[in-house]
């Protein structure tokens, strides 16, 4: 019985993961472990070393097994180009793109009055500091065409001023819509028609 409810609290577990639901769980639990040997335990082999060795990126906020992640660490990606993200996934998902060859910031959400999240709650003064220490020359908004993130993106803009140069994803990029879910070819083609804000 110990095992049926182990076997069941995995798809509870399971089912808690986005995109997931019970029945997916289910069934994606069945399939691990009749291919136990070549899914089931690497799985959990990597989801254990994975819970011990990622952390987040000291400078801009991505997920990696260091302290600095290797976007940042690279010299080929110091270009002076700041792309501002609202999530981890927004940063992969313009990663994917292979467009853009400079560095990010991640903001850890956006601007919520509703949600009593304000720019202290986010990443915000950490990118101000950043555009000034490390001589960036443009900070590229690529926020969710979201009311929240259009709201992000001016207060930022505003924070940082005039003589710098911020710009904003163009075309491609649906209102309501989230980086996550785009394709490759319509954030490369979002990025590359940024504007000024």
């Amino acid at each position: 019985m110990s095992s049926n409810r182990d076997i069941d609290a995995l798809i509870d577990m399971m089912a808690k993961l986005p995109g997931l639901g019970p029945r997916s769980a289910r069934r994606a639990v069945l399939h691990l472990i009749r291919k136990r040997a070549l899914l089931l335990t690497p799985l959990a082999d990597l989801m254990q070393t994975v819970a011990a060795t990622a952390r987040e990126c000291v400078t801009c906020g991505n997920v990696g097994t260091s302290d600095t992640c290797d976007i940042c660490a690279s010299p080929k990606r110091a270009t002076g180009e700041l792309c501002v993200v609202e999530d981890v996934a927004d940063l992969w998902a313009m990663e994917r793109s292979g467009v853009f060859k400079g560095r990010y910031h991640v903001l850890g959400g956006t601007l919520s009055a509703l949600d009593a999240v304000g720019p202290e709650e986010l990443r915000i003064p950490k990118l101000i500091s950043r555009v000034t220490d490390e001589s960036i020359t443009e900070v590229i908004l690529a926020l969710n065409a979201t009311v929240d993130g259009q709201t992000t993106a001016h207060y930022i803009a505003d924070q940082l001023g005039a003589d710098l140069r911020v710009t904003s994803l163009a075309q491609g990029v649906p209102i309501g819509g989230e980086l996550d879910y785009l394709d490759d070819g319509t954030i490369s083609a979002a990025l590359r028609a940024r504007k000024q804000v």
